[in-house]
């Protein structure tokens, strides 16, 4: 593991943010959530108080360019003051292959956009997701369509509830 991953290893053990940002508890506006997957990326929004959060419509993973551009975008759209991603840890707490890459593409954002950008750990988030979905009676075809953001959204209010409290 590199010497960055241990530091945010650390700084994530010691119930500091995953990134090196200023806390985004003394400001408000909207955040932005992202769920990565390989295929479909998951997105969601909070309200300007940081209260609610809810999904938007997927990106498809195409290129980083496009990613990028996509994300740049809802950003100014919503005037989003800080970027949420959701981090793929074990069960057990420990980082695999998935978050190294995730911790890779949030400091590529971090250096290619003008927010801050934090990481959120997203485990069992789609299942909670899914199981929310089924709740409310989606098909098992609109719940593979809605999942990723939904999980996108469930992310960000953790996020927002780690900081609240």
């Amino acid at each position: 593991m590199s010497r960055r991953a241990h530091w945010f290893a650390w700084m994530e053990e010691a119930g500091n943010l995953a990134a090196a940002e200023p806390s985004p508890t003394n400001a408000l506006g909207r955040l932005l959530a992202l769920d990565l997957g390989t295929k479909r990326i998951g997105v969601a929004v909070s309200d300007e108080l940081r209260m609610t959060a809810g999904p938007l419509p997927i990106i498809l993973r195409r290129s980083w360019k496009e990613l990028l551009r996509e994300v740049a975008a809802l950003i100014n759209a919503f005037e989003a003051k800080g970027l949420v991603i959701g981090l793929p840890l074990s069960l057990n707490g420990a980082e695999g292959s998935a978050a190294e890459r995730v911790r890779a593409l949030a400091e590529k954002f971090r250096r290619s956009l003008n927010v801050p950008v934090y990481l959120q750990d997203e485990r069992l988030t789609t299942f909670a997701a899914e199981s929310d979905l089924r709740a409310a009676g989606l098909d098992q075809r609109e719940i593979k369509r809605e999942v990723d953001s939904e999980a996108a959204a469930i992310i960000l209010r953790d996020f927002i509830g780690r900081m609240q409290s």
